[in-house]
């Protein structure tokens, strides 16, 4: 388990299913929580490969921060078939304060866990991540 400068742990499962999703693409996109009790980032929801974009934001509770890591696949305008993996930090305006710092100050340390992020999004509102903005940002 490793140790984040908040203290917080990153449970193992956490990099073996962000590895098999970059390498293996057994999952479309991968839910993190933090249990504040353990103070531990664990996997909560792993979405299967034929999972929409829009399966995915409608898993992300309207009043809870998550950390989330979304496998992209596109088309770019000159036909190639590409794809990129983001890193989306939740963290909704109606989330409690506490629960906001605390991934804030976790969020750095977790992603280096994850190596192979190729696009970081933060939003705080649904309409911060809507799928224009992911693929504009993937291009």
């Amino acid at each position: 388990m490793a140790n984040s400068a908040s203290g917080m742990a990153v449970n193992d499962e956490c990099k073996i299913k962000f590895l098999e999703l970059k390498a293996k693409r057994n999952f479309r996109f991968i839910i993190f929580k933090i249990d504040e009790r353990i103070q531990q980032v664990a996997v909560e929801k792993l979405g299967e490969p034929g999972e929409s974009y829009e399966d995915f934001t409608a898993c992300l509770p309207a009043d809870e921060c998550r950390y989330a890591v979304f496998d992209l696949d596109f088309v770019t305008d000159e036909n190639c078939q590409k794809s990129k993996i983001f890193f989306i930090s939740w963290a909704p305006d109606t989330s409690r304060v506490r629960s906001k710092m605390l991934y804030a100050s976790s969020k750095d340390r977790f992603k280096r866990e994850l190596d192979g992020i190729q696009v970081e999004l933060q939003a705080t509102d649904p309409s911060e991540m809507s799928f224009d903005i992911i693929k504009s940002r993937a291009i």
